[in-house]
């Protein structure tokens, strides 16, 4: 929008400095400095345009037309006090002179914060006859983001902004901060002769470092790296790179991977998600399986639209544009998908605000539409551009950049408390482990998925890290999770993670080891679910019985035994019967799935093996359990 408007702006002068014929004044020497400047603006010589003009105006104050032309460069230069000045000249001379000047002066008036002067300039202007449809569509929204300015400065919401220090922000410009799920990395843009990389911060001890540079990889001396998103676990960087030889637009969407503590050479995502147009502004959901971004492609509502495509062993989709509730006629940018994948913050100069840009929160309906965005609220925005806001896994602080708060120099990263009405609708947490050989301690890649029980469905697919066996992955409250770590060679690894009627933001750290397929080695199936003193299989156990089910596929030779066990509440007797018939169940469950019986023993143990004390209900729910043990191979 800024961009056409500057263009009509031009246009305009360029017809204004050749017009000929009447003027509001009959002094020579006016219309000459009026002439000049007019030649001037041919060749965009703003300053020497604006000494003549006030030269003009010097020979006669009531020249109406040389007012109105230097309101317009003054506000082609932004210097927008100024501009104000002169079109309220203009009106003042002659109120229905110029009707325009009243829409001009109005929309200067919004990004001065002038909202109840800017609202009365632009319902006079409405009063004006054969207007175009364009400029009565323009007008209706200014006048909209008045009234709503005007009542948002009277209910401002809490923000107290804090500076990231000067281990993040020095005289150069930050911006555009995001972090990962555990807050440990800080990945943000630094800006130094014009040239954007990446730098990252780590905390220790709760304290951020200083800031060192991303890496060689990724960061180039001759093109911009921007505008990235950084996975919820650190390990991939999606990123804006601008005019790079293997692009296939302006700008394209990038990707890397982590190797260690560097990132490996990133690669170009290729249609259908990059053109040749603008694709930029990524940001990758929680599963890592979805990625928004802003586009200026065909089939969008205006300039500059946010986009989504998903992944799949196919590769990435058609990109899909979010929709009227998301994307206007005018800018939709800086997409940022939070960690519980269900609310989305973006920047809009389309939806009523303060003026500018403004940030924006939408939440994801029960319908899985995306609903019309609320505005954060003042004095989060203001009638400048805010953008490029992140938030944190579990939704209490955002980070974002600014260069009006008295920092370092240029733009510094902030962070500050998010009122509760702009939070994440769910909250999130997070599991992180480390994997390691039980015998060896080393650090082993291994196969971790976590999976939504109730549907059955994967949340979470990757491997842990080679070098240091680490994974992270975010979980929303409200669901019931299992988690399988898996390596050939190994036994399988299980634990469930109940977030249902459980409001936590304690993380769950995990040092997972794991153990060789050895004669006499066990495993607990933590999710393996059964209802109190019943044997019936819940559905919920699917996922778990499913791993059950590959691993003996995939190690043919192995027999197990299938043991059932209890608390030691209730009778001695009826909870040995219990567990032997919920570990048939799960033997008969095998067999009807495939697998030889003959390589399948159950027995039922009752109370008998507790693992820990039965001394609470915590415990006691640890020892009712389902178990398998290797009895050959």
């Amino acid at each position: 929008m800024k961009v056409i408007l500057v263009s009509l702006i031009l246009i305009f002068l360029s017809i204004f400095s050749f017009g000929q014929g009447h003027y509001t004044t009959t002094n020579e020497q006016a219309i000459k400095h009026y002439a000049l400047a007019g030649q001037s603006l041919d060749y965009h010589e703003f300053a020497t345009a604006v000494t003549e003009l006030q030269k003009a105006i010097d020979e006669d104050s009531k020249f109406i037309e040389a007012h109105e032309q230097l309101a317009d460069v003054y506000n082609l230069l932004h210097q927008n006090q100024s501009a104000v000045k002169e079109y309220l000249t203009v009106i003042n001379l002659s109120p229905d002179f110029i009707r325009g000047a009243y829409l001009k002066v109005g929309t200067i008036e919004i990004s001065l914060a002038q909202y109840e002067q800017a609202e009365m300039h632009l319902q006079k202007y409405l009063t004006y006859p054969n207007l175009t449809d364009q400029n009565i569509y323009l007008t209706k929204k200014l006048i909209k983001d008045c009234e709503f300015s005007i009542d948002a400065i009277k209910h401002p919401v809490p923000f107290t902004p804090v500076n990231m220090g000067p281990e993040i922000n020095t005289a150069d410009d930050e911006y555009l901060p995001e972090v990962t799920a555990d807050e440990g990395t800080l990945i943000f843009t630094r800006q130094i002769n014009r040239n954007e990389d990446f730098y990252k911060s780590v905390k220790v001890d709760g304290k951020w470092q200083t800031a060192t540079y991303l890496s060689r990889n990724i960061n180039t001396p001759n093109y911009n790296e921007g505008a990235q998103s950084i996975s919820q676990d650190g390990k991939y960087l999606f990123f804006t790179g601008c005019n790079r030889p293997d692009g296939l637009g302006r700008c394209d969407i990038y990707i890397a991977k982590r190797v260690g503590d560097d990132w490996g050479k990133p690669y170009d995502l290729n249609p259908p998600v990059n053109t040749p147009g603008w694709e930029s502004q990524p940001s990758i959901s929680s599963d890592g399986r979805t990625l928004y971004f802003v586009s200026n492609r065909k089939g969008g509502y205006g300039g500059y639209d946010i986009w989504k495509s998903t992944v799949s062993d196919k590769g990435w989709s058609e990109p899909e544009n979010l929709g009227p509730n998301i994307n206007t006629s005018f800018d939709e940018q800086s997409p940022y998908i939070h960690a519980d994948d269900s609310t989305l913050y973006f920047c809009s100069d389309g939806w009523p605000g303060l003026g500018g840009k403004d940030l924006f929160v939408s939440r994801l309906g029960k319908d899985g539409k995306w609903q019309k965005p609320t505005n954060l609220g003042y004095p989060i925005n203001s009638s400048g551009d805010e953008n490029g806001l992140s938030v944190n896994a579990n939704g209490q602080y955002a980070y974002f950049a600014s260069n009006k708060l008295n920092g370092y120099g240029g733009f510094d990263v902030y962070t500050f408390e998010l009122p509760a009405t702009d939070r994440p609708q769910h909250i999130v947490t997070y599991v992180k482990g480390i994997v390691t050989d039980i015998k060896t301690k080393e650090h082993l890649e291994a196969a971790v998925e976590i999976i939504d029980l109730e549907k059955n469905t994967s949340v979470y697919q990757d491997y842990s890290s080679a070098d240091a066996g680490d994974f992270l992955a975010t979980l929303t409250a409200g669901k019931n999770y299992g988690l399988n770590v898996s390596k050939d060679g190994y036994l399988f690894y299980s634990a469930n993670f109940s977030l249902i009627g459980r409001e936590t933001k304690e993380p769950f750290i995990l040092n997972i080891e794991l153990s060789p397929i050895e004669i006499g080695n066990k495993v607990i199936l933590n999710n393996i679910f059964f209802d109190t003193n019943k044997y019936d299989i819940k559905p919920d156990s699917k996922a778990e019985l499913q791993k059950l089910i590959d691993f003996l596929t995939l190690n043919p030779t192995i027999h197990i035994e299938i043991s059932g066990h209890t608390d030691n509440v209730g009778n001695t007797q009826l909870n040995q019967v219990l567990s032997e018939n919920r570990a048939k169940a799960v033997y008969q469950y095998l067999v009807t799935s495939g697998i030889n019986p003959s390589r399948l023993v159950y027995k039922g143990f009752g109370d008998t093996q507790p693992i820990v004390p039965n001394t609470s209900d915590d415990n006691r729910s640890k020892n009712r359990r389902t178990e398998f043990k290797i009895i050959a191979k």
